[in-house]
């Protein structure tokens, strides 16, 4: 089936949306959109960052209205005044962003999502009967800062499947999970597909798409531009649509034999320094020159925190636990480990990796004030900040409105682009990138990973901290799981099945294989 073809449900559609356009100022995040969503199908919505499809998801669930055009419950126009609205009728949404207190229980967050009508007891039962029925099973008494990424992210599931919703929209539902996590929950969509509910599925990961899903949306630029099956279409066919044009495979460079290490963990011993926080035990490992090492893990298992100590923004116990190209640098402050050459991209792009409300040219010299010619004889040289936004803007192709607008109004996947551009345009030594693509396009995704490739290839050692098994085992050298603060042993990421890492993720055998036992 050509990917261009439209691709009809039977019967009438449980929403339609008509003809939507939503307009900020002058910009059309939506511009006509039209979507029909189905009973007992599984829907994809694809698009590039700032395609528009989080514009559309907030409209069908009433946090915003249309500028222009309508949306159909049933065949009868709605105009949803808010989620309360929207959840009467019988829409739930599970957002990529968990919406949950860490210091109440399972059931109190449940009941606050559920609004009055039920005691906490009565909750109790009913979320315990519903997440056994679906095979996710959930303690109604822990509280939340004790359970994984998974668990929590069934209490967002099984808190919207407690109200009995005919339509289920997921954002990026598997970004946290391990791959045996994912299968179970694909397995629980399908059933709520059987029992004839319609499901929008949101996701980057075409491979997933393709497995799952019935029927396929793409946005690009905020216009609808395919309906297709997504099944008989390739990952490659589904990126060119959401683009506009091909997207290259990542180009690895030939095998060589990696140089001296020139980052170094030794034991690394860290107690948290929050009451949710992960200790870290005893974590070791060396990243060569011209070498990316990987390290997997479900988030919350020690990766903010084995960050935080090879950045300098914790120290570690002693000054000779890390090292980078032969300085201990244990006790020294980031600003310190930038003047040695290393550089630090961490998870959070807004907020950690820039500040939203300053100019572009103002966040390079954030971290570029260190070694990036910024400063001189005290005296900031703001053609040099504007010079490092034009060339990360050039080679990683960051599209924004204006020369140097604020970060916070680029579009998660161009601010991405640009956090990544402006240190990796350093050329540093050693790089630390946290989860360099999550939430990216295809496209984006591309363009960062071939730019860590090829950093790698000119001698650098790069170090980068993931949940895409796809990613790590596509770019990476060798790779290790974190589970619990403790590191796995180091593998050939060829080698390193899915399974495996799965298993390990989740913390199967890591008593065999923690580097620090």
């Amino acid at each position: 089936m050509a990917a261009t073809e439209t691709v009809m449900g039977k019967g009438e559609p449980l929403l339609r949306a008509a003809g939507i356009t939503k307009r900020f100022g002058t910009f059309a995040a939506n511009d006509a959109v039209d979507l029909d969503l189905h009973p007992a199908q599984i829907h994809a919505l694809l698009g590039e960052n700032g395609a528009g499809k989080s514009t559309l998801v907030k409209i069908i669930y009433g946090l915003l209205q249309p500028d222009a055009g309508e949306l159909r419950w049933n065949g009868t126009p709605v105009v949803l005044s808010g989620p309360a609205q929207a959840r009467a009728l019988g829409i739930g949404v599970v957002f990529q962003h968990f919406s949950l207190f860490e210091n109440l229980t399972v059931a109190e967050n449940v009941a606050l999502g559920l609004g009055p009508g039920e005691t906490l007891a009565q909750v109790s039962v009913r979320l315990a009967e519903v997440s056994r029925a679906y095979g996710l099973p959930l303690d109604p008494a822990r509280e939340v800062w004790q359970l994984s990424a998974g668990e929590r992210q069934r209490i967002e599931i099984i808190r919207a499947l407690m109200q009995n919703p005919k339509l289920l929209i997921l954002d990026e539902p598997t970004a946290v999970l391990t791959p045996q996590e994912a299968d179970l929950l694909f397995t629980v969509l399908r059933r709520l597909k059987d029992e004839g509910r319609a499901i929008l599925y949101i996701s980057h990961k075409l491979d997933e798409v393709k497995r799952l899903c019935d029927t396929a949306t793409i946005l690009r630029g905020g216009k609808k531009v395919a309906t297709c099956d997504p099944r008989q279409e390739s990952a490659g066919s589904l990126a060119r649509l959401m683009v506009g044009g091909n997207i290259g495979d990542v180009a690895v460079a030939p095998h060589k034999p990696a140089g001296n290490p020139r980052l170094i963990l030794n034991d690394v011993t860290l107690l948290p320094d929050d009451l949710h926080g992960v200790r870290l035990a005893n974590v070791s490992l060396d990243v060569r020159g011209g070498e990316i090492f990987g390290i997997a893990g479900v988030a919350g298992n020690g990766q903010d925190e084995l960050f935080s100590v090879l950045s300098g923004e914790r120290f570690a116990q002693g000054e000779v636990d890390v090292v980078i190209d032969g300085a201990a640098v244990g006790h020294l402050a980031i600003t310190q480990r930038r003047r040695l050459g290393a550089a630090f991209i961490p998870e959070d792009r807004l907020g950690h990796g820039t500040a939203p409300r300053m100019k572009l040219s103002d966040n390079a010299l954030l971290t570029g004030h260190a070694a990036g010619g910024m400063v001189q004889r005290g005296f900031i040289v703001r053609d040099a900040m504007l010079a490092t936004v034009d060339r990360a803007t050039k080679v990683f192709d960051v599209r924004k409105a204006r020369r140097d607008p604020e970060a916070v109004s680029l579009s998660g996947g161009n601010l991405q682009k640009f956090v990544v551009g402006r240190e990796i345009l350093r050329e540093p030594g050693v790089l630390v990138v946290s989860q360099p693509t999550w939430g990216v396009d295809a496209g984006a995704a591309a363009t960062i990973r071939q730019a860590l490739v090829d950093l790698a290839a000119r001698g650098s050692a790069v170090l980068v901290i993931s949940q895409d098994l796809v990613e790590l085992t596509e770019i990476a050298d060798r790779v290790a799981v974190m589970f619990a603060g403790q590191l796995s042993q180091p593998m050939a990421a060829a080698s390193a099945s899915r399974e495996t890492l799965g298993l390990l993720m989740g913390g199967a055998g890591m008593e065999l294989s923690y580097a620090g036992a």
